[in-house]
């Protein structure tokens, strides 16, 4: 790999130009084996100050909290992301396994965690991030399959859905689901995409429209989907501001528990932390706590792809090694098995 290095540099240092050409780079974070930096009933985003209704595993700066405002994490003193002046906060529901012999539970650990930084064709200029921009992608109250299926990220074409679970295998052809299924109760099913369905690597994408009129702090009106104009872009409406498309992908180590259950192509005993069987009520949540000069850098002169973001030339502050682990204001349980979910979440979905 030694003897590729400088050609790959060079070509990480070619600016493409984000108006005509998309390009993307993958942020990585160093995590503790099995962990997330933190995990519990957070959520400074839906439920500031308080316990959050179900639990989360949290990525990045140290200083996440209960309530975070303005520019609070970029004077974090440590953050996990690869990108040492990348101190936002990412996060995702914890995933529990259902044991089928008692019913108690026991936390799935993570696998990975990576945010995707798309730079989507647009006749827009991309910006950086404000400092303190809160987002929320996905409906954790939704249980009914959606009307597309598979990712749905355009408008103009009706009910928006941001979110994929699929199922990587060795055979890319190999069925994922029983024989006269059509993935409704095992996924979300794409026909365009055949690994796409039940499994536990899942992807939520985010909007990449900020308006400052509504403000960093709205999250239910702050963000929107750009709109297709010609030539394969996008762009925001008048006056909002282009940022990164972001999206978040995780894997779930769910294989510890093939041995566990019988996979009979029918039902699976994996429930998200808010109670939910169905995978429908994935969700992810952002705040941006980036130095701006260094995501704009990042913006405008890197294509690095799935090769990695820590593999961008001349980033502002370098890049990070720190794991930044954190306490939890409100932890999960420390049993290995508990008999309910953090919060208490009833059940819900297939099977209930």
């Amino acid at each position: 790999m030694r003897a590729f290095t400088p050609y790959i540099l060079t070509a990480l240092a070619v600016g493409v130009n984000a108006k005509d050409q998309g390009t993307y780079a993958v942020l990585r974070f160093n995590n503790v084996g099995g962990q997330f930096s933190t995990q519990g009933q957070m959520d400074p985003i839906v439920s500031p100050g308080a316990k959050s209704s179900h639990s989360h595993g949290i990525m990045g700066g140290s200083n996440f909290n209960l309530t975070v405002t303005g520019d609070q994490l970029l004077h974090s003193h440590c953050t996990n992301a690869k990108i040492l002046n990348d101190k936002s906060n990412y996060w995702v529901p914890t995933l529990w396994f259902q044991s089928p012999v008692n019913g108690t539970f026991k936390k799935v650990p993570l696998f990975y965690m990576n945010a995707y930084y798309k730079f989507d064709a647009t006749n827009d200029k991309i910006k950086s991030f404000p400092p303190g921009l809160k987002i929320v992608s996905g409906d954790a109250a939704k249980r009914t399959p959606p009307k597309t299926g598979a990712i749905q990220l355009d408008p103009t074409k009706g009910e928006i859905q941001p979110v994929q679970w699929t199922c990587p295998t060795k055979d890319s052809n190999i069925a994922r689901y029983p024989a006269g299924s059509d993935g409704t109760k095992a996924g979300l099913p794409d026909p365009n995409n055949l690994g796409s369905g039940a499994g536990f690597p899942v992807d939520v994408h985010m909007p990449s429209c900020y308006n400052p009129k509504a403000g960093l702090d709205n999250y239910q009106k702050n963000m929107a989907w750009p709109t297709p104009t010609s030539g394969g872009k996008a762009d925001c409406p008048k006056g909002w501001i282009h940022v990164p498309h972001l999206f978040i992908e995780v894997y779930y180590d769910s294989l510890q528990f093939q041995n566990d259950w019988d996979v009979d192509g029918k039902t699976q005993p994996f429930v998200l932390s808010n109670g939910d069987r169905t995978g429908y009520s994935s969700h992810a949540d952002f705040i941006s706590g980036w130095d701006e000069k260094t995501l704009q850098t990042i913006i405008d002169g890197c294509d690095a792809g799935f090769t990695g973001m820590d593999k961008c030339p001349d980033i502002p502050g370098g890049l990070n090694t720190d794991t930044c682990q954190m306490k939890p204001a409100f932890p999960d349980p420390t049993g290995e098995w508990v008999k309910k979910l953090p919060g208490n979440n009833p059940l819900s979905g297939w099977g209930v």
